[in-house]
């Protein structure tokens, strides 16, 4: 959602500036301005105006509630690999209001057992420009909310950019909430 909400910052927070992917801390009492709120993460305009990720389980820092990792109950009906495709819809490019996985970012997802019990989930994605400086931020965001999921103990995350993104690649609710249909 887009929420441009100003708030002011509670404690010293890491962020990674946009887009090139950066870590730097946003000093307790900043004043920063919410553009975009999805998936758990928050894309902030700050002082030095330009825009930053905070990172969900940051969200108190800014004055939202941090995220939470979906309940057993939440899952408990639900194949492994259709919960690492929904957790995969809860990542965002922070510059862009549209899930990575109707973007078309993702090129493959593949749940394999492991023999000491558990699977291990192998993830490849894309960015929408090689130059993007977020591909690190996105693959440690997939990464880490692939390890939420019920039974997964590994999660391997790839970038390639082999074929290249389009727009072609996008689904249909993607363009349309774009405004490209």
């Amino acid at each position: 959602m887009w929420a441009q909400k100003e708030t002011t910052t509670t404690r010293d927070v890491v962020a990674s500036e946009i887009p090139a992917g950066t870590k730097f801390t946003i000093p307790a009492g900043a004043r920063v301005q919410i553009t975009q709120s999805l998936g758990g993460s928050y894309t902030v305009m700050v002082p030095m105006g330009y825009l930053a990720r905070i990172d969900g389980r940051d969200a108190d820092a800014i004055g939202e509630e941090p995220t939470q990792k979906p309940t057993d109950k939440a899952t408990a009906d639900k194949p492994v690999e259709a919960l690492c495709w929904d957790q995969l819809r809860t990542c965002y490019d922070p510059e862009i209001p549209v899930n990575i996985v109707d973007l078309g970012l993702v090129y493959g997802l593949q749940v394999t057992p492991l023999p000491e019990g558990g699977n291990k989930v192998e993830v490849k994605f894309t960015l929408t420009a090689p130059g993007c400086g977020m591909g690190d931020v996105l693959r440690e965001d997939i990464h880490e909310k692939l390890l939420t999921v019920p039974g997964i103990h590994e999660a391997d995350v790839q970038v390639l950019f082999d074929p290249p993104w389009g727009r072609s690649m996008m689904s249909d609710a993607a363009k349309l909430q774009l405004g490209m249909m």
